[in-house]
């Protein structure tokens, strides 16, 4: 089984060429690029990928957000398909005030193309409260900071036609930027590719169901996909072998590829549709402000810890859970009445739809054991009267 590092090593000798064109891979490679620790080197205004490796070298794999980014870092440095890429106009920003957690990051691939790389979450508790928000409001900081850094780099980089891409929640601000940008801007955009993002609320959608830049939007999740079915989506969706199990899946590492292509499959597994039909049940069956309540609610929890991280409430358990329980015996009643109703929701939601598709598999096995046992029937009676 092989994943992006594996075709680095493959097709890393092979520069972007008329032949050797760029592919869903690169993409994916680009698309992950922004994940790396770019705020502990010092970036100049321009540099190389091959400079920001040799800057990257000494850094341990416990430093990288991912298993596997020590390695793709390393072999982008050497590789003569990515190496000579410039690599400008880096963007962090991680403000708990205004619970956002946006970055961003360009790859001008050739003298007239360039890759708009958007990172998804962080292991900040803040990137995933912005993350929860996208439950009731209709765009959130990183949303519009997505369209903001677009803007700006298109009007910067005049002259080239633009990729763009995201994994995670970097994939949904991927799509937002695209759908919201000035129609000058849509115009010099080749394709659009959200790895594993959440969709948006039927209402954004319904706003630019007929825009035509809809057709250059490709989805890519795979078989158990969980967070990229959050939500809603009517952009072609590309179904890809992940060798995980459930939410590992999410990590694009274990993304499955062969040769110049993703492994895909033809559909998800039922593990995700049950996933999915659930979290849109939960959806519609819930008000906005039901669902503030539960976010902002369950968020106080953590953010009482004062970690910044959900590994560092991890590591300190013993002093961190009772002051979660302390800060949970100071909400209200009421507060607490539309937590314990949502996780009811979602719960019952799970348990009926689970219990409806078994006695649907059910009946179909059912059904086509009677038919097996008629077409035999048929057969025997065929038989016997010759």
């Amino acid at each position: 089984m092989a994943n992006i590092n594996d075709y680095l090593l493959w097709r890393g000798d092979i520069p972007i060429s008329t032949k050797y064109k760029f592919n869903e891979i690169d993409s994916m490679i680009l698309a992950r690029f922004s994940y790396l620790l770019f705020d502990r080197i010092t970036m100049k205004q321009v540099e190389t990928i091959q400079s920001i490796s040799k800057k990257m070298k000494d850094f341990d794999n416990g430093e990288f957000l991912y298993n596997g980014d020590k390695e793709l870092i390393t072999y982008l440095g050497e590789s003569e398909r990515f190496k000579n890429m410039l690599v400008t106009d880096y963007v962090k920003i991680n403000d708990t005030k205004t619970e956002k957690q946006f970055s961003a990051i360009t790859i001008h691939i050739s003298s007239r193309e360039m890759y708009v790389s958007y990172i998804g979450t962080d292991s900040t508790i803040n990137g995933w409260k912005e993350d929860f928000n996208m439950a009731f409001m209709d765009n959130v900081p990183c949303q519009i900071a997505g369209t903001e850094y677009l803007e700006k780099v298109s009007k910067k980089h005049y002259n080239k036609k633009i990729r763009i891409g995201g994994h995670s929640k970097g994939g949904n601000v991927a799509v937002y930027s695209t759908l919201t940008s000035p129609k000058e801007i849509q115009n010099r955009i080749i394709k659009v590719y959200n790895y594993d993002g959440p969709g948006f609320s039927k209402e954004m959608l319904e706003q630019y169901e007929s825009n035509k830049i809809a057709n250059k939007i490709e989805n890519y999740i795979p078989q158990d996909s969980i967070i990229g079915r959050i939500l809603n989506h009517k952009e072609k969706m590309t179904v890809v072998l992940s060798i995980e199990k459930g939410i590992l899946q999410h990590d694009i590492y274990s993304w499955q590829v062969l040769k110049d292509d993703l492994i895909k499959l033809e559909k998800n597994t039922d593990a995700s549709e049950i996933i999915d039909e659930t979290l849109t049940h939960w959806l519609n069956t819930s008000t906005n402000e039901q669902r503030k309540i539960f976010v902002d609610t369950v968020f106080e929890l953590f953010y009482s810890t004062d970690a910044s991280t959900f590994s560092e409430i991890s590591k300190s358990l013993s002093t961190n859970i009772p002051k979660i329980l302390r800060k949970y015996g100071e909400i209200s009643q009421e507060d607490k009445k539309i937590i314990i109703d949502m996780i009811k929701i979602l719960a019952t939601s799970y348990i009926n739809i689970v219990k409806e598709k078994e006695t649907t598999k059910f009946g179909n096995l059912k059904e086509e054991y009677i038919n097996k046992s008629k077409m035999k029937i048929e057969e025997i009676r065929k038989h016997s009267s010759k």
